[in-house]
């Protein structure tokens, strides 16, 4: 499981971000996953606990929002899901496309009071 390696550096650069900042009272941390990356998000959630653990931001909530594995057909130029259309355009059957968005692993926001 190498989402716990992962969220352990979540937790030291929002930690850091928010020395470098003085956010005090940081409530959430949230985080775009994309539909294809290699990160799972319920284990993502389940490592959290851990990773915060005896640190300030031990009381903090994740939220994790998933960014759709969107790709534009070379054929007709719509844009369409990937996972969801098994690869193949449902508009007009192209199995050639270009990757739009679904890889990505981002700290969106720290929510601070």
């Amino acid at each position: 499981m190498h989402e716990l390696s992962v969220v352990f550096e979540v937790v030291k650069t929002v930690m850091r971000i928010t020395e470098e900042n003085q956010l005090r009272n940081v409530d959430t941390i949230v985080l775009q996953i994309g539909q294809l990356s290699s990160m799972i998000p319920s284990y993502v959630e389940a490592c959290y606990p851990a990773a915060v653990d005896g640190t300030y931001l031990e009381k903090t909530k994740l939220s994790i929002e998933i960014i759709p594995a969107q790709a534009l057909c070379k054929g007709c130029h719509q844009v369409f899901n990937i996972i969801e259309h098994h690869s193949q355009c449902p508009h007009c059957d192209n199995e050639e496309w270009g990757m739009l968005s679904g890889k990505e692993f981002i700290i969106k926001e720290i929510i601070a009071n």
